[in-house]
């Protein structure tokens, strides 16, 4: 399972943290030399940590400062004693500034040139570490970039990858390439980046390590993107004297005919977070089998808008959208309920009708769209959406809505903005019914007074918490129900 050092409380684009460097450099007079050898310093001794028993280390180095923080690795394991390949990618003459310091680092240890370049090569060290390319990269990766990516992911051998695995966005974490460099461990530095947590650079980064470099806290002056971690969770605790009409009414709506298990999902999880009285709009057919699973529900048989008037207007939110069909019903039942002013909360089928429609959502809504969904509010296809996941989820929260952009790392995002990650979460969440657990958690928060920010942070979280204990209980692959189950309400 993927892990990343708990000392990250905040997330920055790669843009911010080469902000951050030069700040460090110039407002606060640290050389840039002295932040390279605290980063190749930092990088080696993880490296040790990691794999005491390597003799030996390949070091893969492109021509800029990541390739830099590479040679001052090279330096420190030469003088520990351990057997050091250089291989340099691109010319070294390109080498320039505080990354040609580090290369005469390297070079006086190992009283060789900066490194082969002759073709075809092999890293043949115990652990490879790819200082290849850094956070500026931008586009198409370079042919000759390329090959070494792919001689790197040939050898079998560890790699350990410097600041951001070669072939990763690190704002988006889109792939540049096919198939970047994939790291058994990530050292990244200044700031975590955003792009090593989210989108398909989680399947290449490994366990993530943040070492700041000792910097000030002042050289941080932008406020980056929250890494979630359950704060606000023990308010949810019920004060003794408490009684259920202190904790709100949810109304659920959603359950077309066949569909009755998303809307029973999003009741159980909203009983499960709180919500003092739960109803379920649905069709006649599901009635009976959801009061059989889980009698504490109140369920309406609904035709049409007219069935949930009352429902709505006792409502202190409502939650739409699983198993509501993209047909007629449906979207009688969407108009109704964006359209009276109640915190809302839209998921799934509702999000497509709401794309394929002029149906307008309040501003007190949160919508919950995989990218699929995503794709489809923002006129795009999926594979746009994972290579902009951060500008994906800030064009979805326009207005004041706030939208939850799922999938690994999902992003939180309000006012044109990401404003939170959720890091937590496993590959077994993406499963049927997992997205009406969380559309009910949600809802329930919305429902005992929570803003649509801190409902969507700490509804998020709780989901993912919630999936990290259903699978470390069983040894099968977990469904749905079992995220409900393993909800919990305490920090």
């Amino acid at each position: 399972m993927r892990r990343i050092t708990r000392n990250v409380t905040r997330v920055f684009t790669g843009a911010e943290s080469r902000a951050f460097d030069s700040r460090a450099i110039e407002v606060f007079e640290i050389p840039g030399i002295r932040l390279m050898h605290r980063a190749g310093r930092a990088a080696f001794e993880v490296l040790r940590d990691r794999w005491p028993a390597a003799r030996s280390i390949t070091v893969v180095c492109g021509a800029g400062n990541n390739a830099g923080d590479g040679y001052v690795v090279a330096g420190l394991a030469r003088d520990a004693g351990l057997g050091v390949d250089i291989l340099q990618v691109g010319d070294p003459d390109n080498l320039k500034g505080e990354a040609l310091d580090a290369a005469r680092f390297a070079q006086a240890r190992l009283g060789a040139d900066l490194g082969r370049t002759a073709r075809p090569w092999c890293p043949s060290g115990d652990v490879v570490v790819d200082a290849l390319l850094g956070t500026g990269v931008r586009g198409e990766v370079r042919a000759d970039f390329v090959d070494a990516i792919v001689a790197i992911n040939a050898t079998g051998k560890p790699v350990l990858a410097v600041d951001v695995p070669s072939g990763i966005d690190a704002d988006s974490g889109a792939l540049l390439t096919p198939d970047p460099v994939r790291a058994d461990v990530t050292v990244t530095f200044v700031a975590a980046k955003l792009g090593l947590m989210t989108g398909d650079a989680v399947d290449y980064v490994g366990e993530v390590v943040f070492d700041d470099l000792d910097l000030p806290c002042a050289v941080y002056d932008r406020p980056g993107v929250t890494v979630l971690n359950g704060e606000g969770v023990d308010a949810l605790n019920r004060r003794r004297g408490a009684h259920k009409g202190d904790s709100g009414r949810l109304l659920i709506v959603g359950g077309e005919t066949d569909m009755g298990g998303a809307v029973a999902l999003a009741g159980e999880a909203a009983l499960r977070t709180g919500a003092g009285l739960v109803s379920v709009a649905t069709r006649e057919e599901n009635r009976a089998a959801i009061l059989a699973r889980r009698p504490e529900l109140m369920v309406r048989a609904t035709r049409s808008a007219a069935d949930i008037v009352d429902l709505v207007e006792r409502a202190s939110a409502v939650a739409i959208g699983p198993g509501l069909g993209r047909g007629k019903w449906g979207r009688e039942l969407l108009a109704y309920c964006a359209n009276v002013g109640k915190p809302l909360v839209v998921d799934a089928d509702g999000l497509n009708i709401v794309a394929d429609s002029d149906v307008e959502l309040p501003p007190n809504t949160v919508i919950t769209p995989h990218p699929g969904e995503a794709g489809r509010l923002l006129g795009q296809d999926s594979a746009w959406v994972q290579a902009h996941r951060p500008a994906a989820a800030a064009a979805l929260a326009d207005d004041a809505k706030v939208a939850i952009l799922k999938g690994a790392g999902t992003l939180i995002a309000q006012a044109g903005a990401v404003r939170s990650i959720c890091v937590d979460g496993n590959p077994g969440m993406a499963t049927a019914g997992s997205g009406d657990v969380l559309t009910g958690i949600v809802g329930a928060l919305l429902a005992r007074g929570l803003a649509p920010p801190l409902a969507a942070d700490l509804g998020v979280w709780l989901h993912a918490r919630a999936g990290d204990d259903a699978a470390a209980a069983t040894d099968a692959v977990p469904v749905a129900s079992d995220f409900v189950a393993a909800l919990r309400l305490s920090a």
